[in-house]
């Protein structure tokens, strides 16, 4: 039986927050984001236009407004873990988390990112690569009769393994 004792908790928590990356590109699905990896902010220059020279670039497409409001949601779950962390125990409820923002900076950055499209049986498949590691995120058409036969040949494996074990161990 779980035994759970509450006790009220207050205090502060600290926390900065530098370089909170947020997509200014609404073409660039939040599904493939994780997946192209870190960004290796140090590592930024500033812009010059011979970096964009010969290719397609497209202009932020999310305003500054609702781009801090992805930040802060994005700052308000860590504020949040941090809370609870300070508290600890195995479970907090937390009823009221007030904030103070101080010093907001913003930066508008360009990453290289490719976003490409392809199709295969008549349905688009898109999927986007980091210029700068190379890390592919997207969408690839499957075959259901190859993953099938994968799997049975995988279950026919492991059995045809368990029956040549339980023969050497003379179960059989």
């Amino acid at each position: 039986m779980t035994k759970v004792r509450w006790r009220s908790a207050s205090g502060r928590v600290a926390r900065f927050f530098d370089d909170m990356l947020v997509a200014a590109s609404a073409s660039l699905p939040e599904r493939f984001r994780p997946a192209l990896g870190k960004w290796d902010l140090a590592e930024l220059e500033p812009y010059q236009p011979v970096y964009l020279a010969g290719f397609r670039a497209e202009a932020y497409t999310v305003d500054l407004e609702a781009g801090f409001d992805e930040a802060r949601a994005l700052m308000d779950r860590v504020i949040l873990r941090d809370v609870k962390m300070d508290i600890g125990g195995d479970r907090q409820r937390v009823h009221r988390i007030d904030t103070d923002v101080s010093d907001v900076t913003f930066k508008h950055i360009l990453l290289p990112v490719w976003i490409a499209a392809y199709r295969y049986r008549g349905k688009a498949y898109r999927f986007c690569v980091n210029g700068r590691t190379g890390a592919v995120s997207g969408e690839r058409p499957w075959s259901a009769w190859k993953i099938a036969i994968a799997l049975i040949l995988a279950l026919l494996l492991a059995a045809g393994i368990g029956y040549a074990v339980a023969l050497n161990q003379g179960q059989i």
